[in-house]
């Protein structure tokens, strides 16, 4: 862990706290050029979702500079090609060939982050590789719950659910075990959890803590109080 200075530690709760009224579009790309560019200043944010093997699904670019699609799409492909490079080094938050790099992968999938701005010192890097880190958890969800985002890849897994997954999911979501879900649902605790597993596959996580919050984050349930 590396100890933050003052002006990090605010800038961190900062982001943190904005990052909770990502509700549009609009709204990601303002945290991005605001909390998130004054903790971590960067020219163009590359978001990309990643498939079980790695490999880039989809990806966007966001960024304050007029850009052509040219561009843009040079960005969107140097992060594809920071993927495995990230995969290689770790799996950690750093710096990679001049650009700041981590990644969120569970077992269906998951969603990389580049950061691409002028190449930090040894030192710096380190600490913007960690600052990364701390707000990863913050990019993956929000980003991957942007309306937008919601009618394309996502959505068609969305309507993949079955009532009764979706059913089983909520009651998970508020702390009931499979065989408390079994009773209330008239069914066994071995059919919930082979439900469990389905939304798992369908969502691209491993336990129903993920699934849960990705769920939340899919507005597939509700958020609970």
């Amino acid at each position: 862990m590396m100890p933050l200075t003052a002006r990090e530690q605010e800038y961190v709760l900062h982001a943190i706290v904005g990052a909770h009224g990502i509700a549009a579009r609009s709204d990601f790309f303002l945290w991005s050029q605001g909390p998130l560019q004054a903790l971590l200043p960067h020219a163009v944010l590359v978001c990309a979702q990643l498939g079980a093997d790695g490999a880039v699904l989809r990806s966007e670019a966001w960024h304050s500079a007029v850009l052509d699609a040219a561009q843009v799409r040079s960005y969107q492909e140097q992060a594809a090609h920071l993927a495995p490079a990230w995969r290689a080094a770790g799996r950690q938050a750093r710096v990679i060939d001049g650009v700041l790099v981590h990644a969120n992968m569970a077992a269906g999938g998951g969603s990389l982050f580049a950061l691409f701005s002028a190449p930090a010192p040894q030192a710096d890097a380190a600490r913007q590789a960690y600052l990364l880190e701390l707000l990863l958890p913050y990019l993956h969800l929000h980003w991957l719950a942007l309306p937008d985002y919601l009618h394309g890849v996502t959505a068609g897994a969305a309507r993949a659910a079955s009532a009764r997954e979706l059913e089983v999911l909520r009651w998970v979501s508020i702390g009931k075990s499979n065989e408390e879900v079994g009773q209330i649902l008239g069914i066994s605790g071995w059919t919930v959890k082979s439900h469990l597993q389905r939304i798992y596959k369908l969502l691209g996580v491993s336990n129903r803590t993920q699934a849960v919050t990705r769920g939340m984050a899919l507005r597939l349930i509700g958020h609970q109080r």
